[in-house]
């Protein structure tokens, strides 16, 4: 995946540079690790029967849904809410039917979106020897707000969140509770280029925004803690 990354962005005459931002799709991702299912492979189970026909979906994606689910949050009419096995929450467990070849083939999310963050940054360091930052995204919903935007499910090379508590405003008020999600509004931002239905872009190049790198590799810093969840 970093070596198709760094022929393409060659290709097309800008070549990865030392702290660019690199957001790759889920999709692209689940296929190169291999995380595709075949719906006519997969049995339903009798509680993905019952659940297939409160939400009209079809009683393989949803046993695949349920695979992929540590628990179920809520059950509309068209979707099923749901916390992932990584334990982000998200509509039918992040399961993609677009921009995968086949009626009847999905994409689960990648099985630790951070490690396969930090698998993509350390290629691409190996073969061009600069340090980057790897955001791999997907696109959500919001409780609140019409239209879809994308977020990042894994990070690796920079602190996915800036904390500004103790910073002072143009006014001298000490900030208490800002605490920015960079990740994700870097995510949102390449969406403009990658898009979501056929522009066949599965990743964006971000240059010159200066951010804070970090080595640490954390799947839950972008998730309220469930105490403080005063959705679910």
């Amino acid at each position: 995946m970093g070596k198709i990354i760094v022929e393409a962005a060659k290709k097309q005459n800008t070549p990865i540079q030392s702290q660019d931002i690199i957001v790759v799709t889920h999709v692209v991702v689940s296929k190169a690790e291999g995380n595709i299912v075949n719906l006519d492979d997969v049995k339903p189970s009798q509680k993905a029967i019952e659940i297939a026909q409160k939400t009209n979906k079809d009683p393989a994606l949803v046993e695949v849904i349920l695979q992929e689910t540590k628990d179920i949050i809520r059950i509309g009419q068209n979707s099923i809410i749901t916390e992932t096995n990584n334990g982000i929450i998200c509509a039918n467990s992040g399961i993609d039917q677009s921009n995968v070849s086949g009626d009847r083939r999905v994409a689960p999310l990648p099985k630790n979106p951070n490690i396969s963050a930090e698998n993509i940054r350390q290629e691409i360091k190996r073969i061009i020897g600069c340090e980057v930052a790897i955001i791999i995204s997907d696109t959500h919903g919001r409780p609140f707000r019409m239209g879809e935007i994308n977020i990042a499910l894994g990070v690796a090379g920079l602190k996915p969140i800036r904390d500004r508590r103790g910073e002072k405003d143009l006014f001298g008020y000490v900030l208490k509770i800002k605490q920015t999600a960079i990740a994700d509004e870097l995510a949102s931002a390449a969406e403009l280029v990658t898009g979501q239905a056929n522009e066949g872009i599965p990743a964006a190049i971000i240059r010159g925004y200066k951010y804070t790198p970090s080595e640490s590799i954390n799947n839950t810093a972008l998730t309220r803690p469930k105490e403080k969840d005063l959705f679910r």
